[in-house]
């Protein structure tokens, strides 16, 4: 959603507040501003669309001078997107400017208060409460006035605030939303995540809910509500900044495709040990372990096609029963949760709003909670009571997918831990298994080297107004996240069925030149999905197959094979995916889009 930066010191900060916007474009936006403090006071400038606009603008920075200042991407949630409604938004004096990611839930009665109090609105945003609330309360101290406001507003939200009384320093505060502190030296910085500030600082602060933070040039001071000062752990960031930029790739969406062999290996090696998984930082005792009655994995989006692929293996391993569930729909659904309940959430950023509401439901029934994330030190990662991290490093790209791919193997050694500690798997099958785990990135290498094949398929199909994808077991698990990756790149529509409800109505859909992505990797079931291949091309379709390597009689029946590796069945949904993002990436290529930041998609989701 929505990115924040902010910056105090002795540099020009226009030029510093564009460039670290531009490293958060990812999260997805419709308009773009910044607030500086200028010798004359607090100037804002801001406007619709891409960030080149707002640069263009201010001639790349020069023209807005100043050493301290805010600026924003913003995701409309009230409002169209337009100039008034962007950010930075001025307090009725102008005496503040304010920038905000989330949602003030109570905004249209603080509306309604401050009008009838003499402010006038100028946008349709919840966010402009904010800037009139914190004049209507200001006496004289920022931080006491913030706190007066936390009390007023409900909702979620990062706030990064200028007083024009306060030429050196500035405030932010969080609530929900992610916001972190970036230490220099003799210069200091907030943003909504690290790839904004990694070209000036590696230090940072991860903000708690409710705290607040003053930052001079040379000083920062972190406040709870009770204005008592709190003391911050250091977190040293360790990414190769290089990870973070494009690295000669056109697009960051291939970059992180052709990166999946290498974060894989970073997630799974370091903890495979003599033969076994060894996760060291989870606390499951073998007792909870024994007694655990179910398991929930909750998510969102490609999150939670990670968990149906889960249910699959960990109920296969462990005989646990599994219920995968979306996050949004979790916390409202009463669910059945208890002291015996595992509940495991799966976020790439871990801030994910609707993922964090539901732990923290699962949390207050009784259940533990087990986190899968790729972002240290966020607030699923600090909250949950263990952590399983992915190390895919960072992800730009609004599209996942090496985050997805290192949250699947995460899934795999989860699950292998808790049937070596419960003893429930043979040596022999174990071995099979790590061995499987351990030549994966070759494996994927493998794949990635034969894209051109997947270049030409794409060529041939990429202005189909519909793709079906079809799959049965794991297969239909994976189909649900290739399914995505085409619909929120190509804006082509696209939908993932089970096989087996072919002739429960999706059949008729079927007409002469849809395009069907059938995948059949499941030995047992390949049979069947020859017989659905068979009835979607009596019906007029073009049908692209995905099968293991041997199973040559299929290309009797489909239009095109790619071909996968053979591996390990309960592995298997590593490889098959990556031809899936390989074919939506060269679809919306061919089409011309934009495919690191497709229309209306976000990044990290941190409002409800």
């Amino acid at each position: 959603m929505c990115g924040i930066v902010g910056y105090v010191g002795k540099q020009q900060v226009t030029p510093l507040l564009l460039e670290g916007l531009s490293k958060l474009e990812y999260r997805g936006y419709d308009s773009a501003g910044v607030a500086v403090m200028t010798e004359h006071g607090i100037e804002v400038k801001k406007s619709k669309g891409r960030l080149s606009i707002l640069s263009d603008m201010l001639d790349g920075g020069d023209a807005l001078k100043g050493n301290m200042g805010i600026g924003h991407t913003r995701w409309a949630t009230h409002g169209e997107p337009s100039d008034t409604n962007s950010h930075p938004h001025l307090s009725q004096s102008g005496k503040f400017a304010v920038v905000h990611n989330g949602i003030i839930e109570n905004y249209m009665k603080l509306r309604t208060y401050l009008t009838q109090k003499g402010f006038t609105f100028l946008s349709e945003t919840d966010t402009e409460v904010i800037a009139h609330l914190v004049e209507y309360y200001y006496e004289g101290d920022i931080v006491d006035t913030v706190i007066k406001v936390m009390n007023k507003v409900e909702g979620s939200y990062a706030l990064g605030i200028l007083c024009a009384d306060q030429p050196d320093s500035f405030v932010a505060v969080r609530k929900e939303s992610p916001l972190i502190v970036g230490l220099g030296e003799g210069e200091n910085f907030i943003a909504s995540d690290i790839p904004a500030i990694l070209s000036h600082t590696r230090k940072v602060y991860f903000l708690e809910n409710n705290e607040i933070v003053m930052l001079t040039a040379d000083q920062v001071k972190v406040f709870n509500p009770d204005k008592e000062e709190v003391t911050k752990s250091v977190y040293t960031v360790d990414w190769d900044i290089h990870a973070a930029e494009k690295g000669g790739y056109e697009h960051f969406m291939f970059k992180e495709i052709m990166e999946q062999p290498r974060a894989i290996a970073d997630t799974v090696k370091p903890r495979i040990k003599d033969g076994t998984i060894v996760l060291d930082d989870i606390s499951l005792s073998d007792e909870y372990l024994k007694n655990i009655q179910k398991i929930y994995i909750v998510a969102c989006g490609s999150a939670y096609h990670v968990g149906v692929v889960g249910k699959y293996v960990i109920e296969e391993m462990t005989r646990i029963p599994v219920e995968v569930s979306v996050a949004s729909e979790f916390r409202y659904a009463n669910p059945i949760v208890n002291e015996r309940t595992l509940v495991v959430v799966i976020s790439q950023s871990g801030e994910t709003a609707d993922t964090i509401a539901a732990m923290r439901e699962a949390k207050r029934l009784g259940g533990r909670t087990f986190a899968i994330v790729n972002a240290v030190g966020s607030a699923i990662a600090r909250e949950a009571d263990d952590v399983l991290y992915t190390w895919a490093g960072p992800e730009i790209a609004v599209a996942t997918t090496k985050a997805y791919s290192t949250q699947l193997n995460a899934i795999y050694m989860l699950s292998l831990y808790v049937a070596q500690r419960l003893s429930l798997i043979e040596p022999v099958k174990l071995a099979a298994y790590i061995k499987a785990l351990e030549e994966l990135p070759e494996k994927i290498e493998k794949l990635l080297e034969n894209k051109g094949e997947i270049q030409y398929i794409a060529s041939k199909y990429y202005n189909s107004k519909s793709v079906f994808f079809l799959g049965r077991s794991l297969d239909y698990a994976v189909a649900l996240e290739g399914s995505l990756k085409l619909k929120e790149i190509s804006y082509i529509h696209s939908e993932a069925y089970a096989a087996g409800e072919l002739k429960h109505g999706t059949i008729a859909l079927i007409e002469e030149g849809t395009v069907v992505v059938a995948l059949c990797t499941v030995k047992s079931l390949f049979d069947k999905m020859l017989s659905n291949i068979k009835e979607v091309k009596a019906r007029g379709a073009v049908v692209i197959a995905i099968a293991e390597e041997g199973h040559t009689e299929i290309e009797h029946e489909a239009d095109h094979v790619i071909y996968v590796p053979k591996s390990n069945p309960l592995v298997m949904p590593s490889e098959v995916v990556v031809p899936l993002q390989l074919f939506s990436y060269y679809v919306s290529s061919l089409k011309g889009l934009d495919i690191d930041k497709p229309r209306n998609l976000a990044k990290s989701v941190t409002v409800e």
